[in-house]
């Protein structure tokens, strides 16, 4: 059903071992079913551990992370089929070619031989490296690396994808090409919980943004309407009101 919730989380707090505060404090987020969600927020603000947390990389005690009405710490099977994740840093063997890697990647998600084949012909045609597919990853530029990257995440159709800095570091052309490519994939279903610096990027891709800071969520709605209710003409103003000017370390 459209309208249901893809990612709901309740009063999560967690708290790395020996650390004398919490980074996530009664945290609570919604995400329907079909956004493109936007998580922003200064540095140390939380969010790459939330992106850790709601992907089941770290395990939490307190509080609630639902996929689709399912809880996150219990049920690592459907999570592993539901989501896809791209990381900030490389998921890949340098070492090995662009269709190696997803052989790899497809077996991990326990894609049949037909489905990784497919995924490997269909994806790294749709990310313009279908004439490097047997080439080492370690001969690769930034960019295609960021789109190798992309592909191995949306290998097995998640009905979820997140991303933390997809597009970082790549040149105008391929921020183009996985923008554009992130919007296709949702107009067919896959919700995007998304995260970056790049907020210009980001007003052009979100539906929904989020502004995260001392671990909990400050502002949510829609990109246009907290802009009218904060009286800013862009998410770079929004986000300056509202976490402050000073430097994040």
């Amino acid at each position: 059903m459209l309208n249901e919730d893809a990612l709901q989380i309740k009063m999560l707090n967690y708290g790395y071992k020996g650390a004398s505060r919490l980074i996530i404090r009664q945290l609570q987020l919604t995400v329907k079913q079909g956004s493109r969600f936007g998580l922003f927020g200064p540095n140390g603000a939380g969010k790459t551990t939330l992106m850790s947390l709601m992907t089941g990389l770290l395990p939490y005690k307190d509080g609630s992370i639902l996929l689709f009405g399912k809880e996150v710490r219990a049920n690592s099977p459907f999570v592993k089929n539901t989501i896809g994740f791209v990381p900030q840093d490389f998921s890949f063997y340098e070492e090995l070619s662009a269709a190696e890697n997803m052989e790899f990647f497809g077996a991990w998600y326990g894609l049949n031989s037909r489905q990784v084949k497919d995924a490997i012909s269909t994806l790294l045609n749709v990310m313009g490296l279908s004439h490097v597919a047997d080439k080492p990853l370690k001969e690769f530029s930034g960019g295609m690396k960021r789109r190798v990257n992309l592909a191995i995440g949306v290998m097995n159709n998640p009905r979820i994808l997140f991303l933390d800095e997809p597009t970082v570091g790549v040149d105008v052309q391929s921020r183009n090409a996985i923008v554009q490519f992130l919007k296709e994939i949702n107009q067919k279903g896959t919700t995007l919980v998304y995260t970056s610096h790049q907020l210009k990027e980001a007003e052009d891709l979100c539906t929904e943004v989020a502004l995260i800071d001392g671990g909990t969520i400050i502002s949510q709605g829609t990109l246009d309407a907290l802009k009218q209710e904060h009286r800013q003409d862009g998410l770079e103003g929004l986000f300056l009101q509202l976490t402050g000017r000073d430097y994040r370390d």
